[in-house]
């Protein structure tokens, strides 16, 4: 079983934070997005990775080669991004004649039990119920529960049952095959070559494909998600002795700093990561994430996003005031 993991967006929904970070690796809890994703897939048993990348690929590709070294790891360049169909197909060469490949969105971090979708005798599709399927392919099934239709993004849907970023297939060169057919005949929906258009054809082709359900995931391309997963993974993790204390500053947990940070005179938290060898002072900071090497002070913070190497300096003020009077800094 390979793992296959597209990260050759440009995530433009998080920018200017990804102009120069790969969205795979900014960080959420203590860890990259990616770092989630490649330790759940090692933790069911997978060894074989197949990384497909594109912007900023060499961050991604230099990240897990010194992070994860003992991984078999190949990455596959996708120069022209025209959808996730073209991006597993971008991978045909090293793909092909394989037993079978776990596809999981880089950008998603999934709340489920991979161990029993591997060990699932049919090619399955990770989903969850929606309250609005537009936004995603969604699947219908029969009556004996297989996977009868799936369709991107549907004007008006007939199911509420959503993908969410997470398929295996056993039937690897059928959807290699399918892919290639759909971009042979220019068969694009929204303008691209959907994954979703593949499976469908695979299904027409006889595949037997069916459901598996996700208990939750988390689509960290957009900041408020971004920081919503950021707050929920913190509140699972065990925190306390393993944060050094700091100078004139208190610490709200849950909140996860990384090495060599100096901070002082601050309020840190609740749901804060930080990054490594960052440096704060006088400041507050809650709901947010900040970047290795960053540099902080005077100021308050809530709901951000702070990129590696950012600088931020607050303002300061001498005030001498008089009686009844009201100042709002707002």
């Amino acid at each position: 079983m390979k793992a296959v993991i597209p990260v050759a967006g440009a995530g433009t929904n998080l920018r200017p934070l990804t102009y120069t970070q790969p969205k795979p690796l900014i960080p959420v809890a203590g860890k990259t997005i990616i770092s989630f994703i490649i330790e759940q897939l090692v933790e069911a048993g997978v060894k074989d990775f197949v990384f497909i990348i594109g912007y900023l690929g060499e961050k991604i590709k230099n990240y897990v080669e010194e992070i994860y070294p003992e991984l078999n790891s190949e990455f596959v360049n996708q120069d022209e991004r025209f959808g996730l169909g073209h991006a597993i197909w971008t991978a045909n060469d090293v793909l092909r004649d394989a037993d079978g490949i776990f596809i999981v969105l880089g950008d998603t971090i999934f709340d489920v039990d991979l161990n029993a979708m591997i060990d699932s005798p049919l090619s399955c599709l990770g989903v969850q119920k929606v309250d609005d399927p537009r936004e995603f392919g969604v699947v219908e099934r029969s009556e004996l529960g297989l996977v009868s239709k799936v369709i991107e993004k549907p004007k008006i849907p007939k199911s509420n049952l959503a993908m969410v970023g997470l398929y295996k297939i056993k039937e690897v060169n059928l959807l290699l095959d399918s892919i290639k057919y759909n971009i042979d005949n220019n068969l694009r929906t929204y303008g691209e070559f959907q994954l979703t258009d593949g499976l469908q054809r695979m299904i027409e082709q006889g595949a037997e494909l069916t459901t598996f359900p996700v208990n939750n995931w988390f689509d960290c391309g957009k900041k408020e998600i971004l920081l919503e997963t950021n707050a929920m993974l913190l509140k699972k993790q065990r925190y306390g002795s393993s944060i050094p204390h700091f100078e004139g500053t208190i610490i709200i947990h849950p909140v996860s700093i990384g090495e060599n940070c100096e901070i002082k005179n601050s309020i840190i938290g609740p749901h804060v990561t930080i990054g490594n060898n960052t440096v704060i002072d006088y400041s507050i900071i809650k709901d947010s994430i900040i970047g290795s090497y960053a540099s902080i002070g005077n100021i308050v913070l809530q709901n951000s996003v702070i990129g590696s190497d950012a600088a931020i300096k607050g303002w300061s003020q001498s005030l001498n005031i008089g009686d009844n009077t009201e100042i709002d800094f707002s």
